[in-house]
């Protein structure tokens, strides 16, 4: 089944290219942000659903058809970042750094007539972490991270921790469990030699039963993450209902809709192994407000960074 291009746009139109587009906040989100908060009155949100792993030539005609339409001016990409690139690397005038290492695409643009790609999970999700984990957790604790899904997301997080500006301050180890091999061999071909100081390790988990088995050999003060999508895009935890969380851990669910059965299983550890829980929420917000900053070329910060969240938890309420 090939993927359903929009019309032709006739206002200033950003797309979120996804799989179950219709179903996310933003879509109510964008509309009170463009208007109240972004200067942006004319512009408009779409949708562009398309299967997971989907034909690449589904990419390759979602792409041609944003860079060759005059009022489409990018999009914000999910679920596909790596699919995507792999598909239209060479469409791209331009392409950022992080797009360039990590082989993912989570924001397309135009400037001056040039189609550019960026990768902005590494500063979204670094935005995030700094909400929620202390400064020297991992330096006083000597904790891990497991993260649950080989994808864009565990490469932006992998990255962001294991930056040389953190000295000390960062996991002894980075286990990544993922339910094929070829994102696992691909995470570890980018990931190679980020951080002498980090060992990382790369489990092929094919069942939520074998992910309970790797999570069961992680110390405490750790940081645990679902990254799979399960939840939102597909239903069901990548944990069975008996995986036991290490105490004393900061346990992020990094969607924010959906049947979040992964946050309720550690919800109902919570009290006893003392777990710190976090939902993708912040994410969420960091996540569009970069993207949306790059796509419409406008500053999203201080003032205006804090009136489009002080919208989103409005309108999440």
């Amino acid at each position: 089944m090939s993927v359903k291009l929009p019309n032709k746009a006739t206002q200033p139109t950003f797309y979120f290219i996804g799989v179950t587009t219709t179903k996310s906040s933003i879509m109510k989100v964008f509309p009170r942000w463009a208007k109240e908060a972004l200067g942006l009155e004319n512009a408009v949100i779409k949708g562009i659903d398309i299967e997971i792993h989907a034909n690449p030539q589904d990419y390759i005609d979602v792409v041609n058809f944003i860079k060759n339409d005059e009022l489409s001016l990018g999009a914000l990409v999910t679920t596909h970042k790596l699919d995507l690139y792999e598909a239209t690397e060479d469409i791209f005038d331009y392409l950022d750094p992080h797009a360039q290492k990590f082989r993912e695409l989570s924001c397309i643009s135009k400037r001056n007539g040039k189609l550019r790609g960026h990768a902005k999970d590494p500063i979204s999700s670094g935005l995030t972490m700094e909400n929620f984990i202390p400064a020297g957790f991992f330096k006083e604790n000597k904790g891990e991270v497991f993260i649950m899904g080989a994808g864009g997301s565990a490469l932006a997080i992998s990255s962001h921790l294991t930056q040389e500006k953190y000295g000390d301050d960062v996991p002894t180890k980075i286990v990544i469990a993922n339910r094929s091999q070829p994102r696992l061999d691909a995470a570890s071909k980018k990931l190679n030699g980020i951080n002498d100081k980090v060992e990382f390790e790369y489990l092929l988990g094919p069942t939520p039963e074998d992910n309970d088995a790797f999570l069961s050999k992680i110390k405490p003060y750790s940081l645990i993450i679902n990254a799979t999508g399960l939840g939102k895009d597909r239903p069901g935890s990548p944990l069975t209902g008996k995986a036991c969380f290490p105490k004393n851990s900061l346990v992020w669910e990094l969607n924010y809709r959906g049947n979040l059965i992964f946050m309720d299983q550690a919800k109902e550890q919570s009290e006893e192994n003392q777990l710190t829980i976090e939902d993708g929420w912040i994410y969420f917000i960091h996540g569009w407000t970069q993207v949306i900053a790059e796509v419409f070329n406008i500053d999203i910060t201080g003032e205006k960074l804090q009136h489009c969240e002080q919208i989103a938890f409005e309108m999440r309420k």
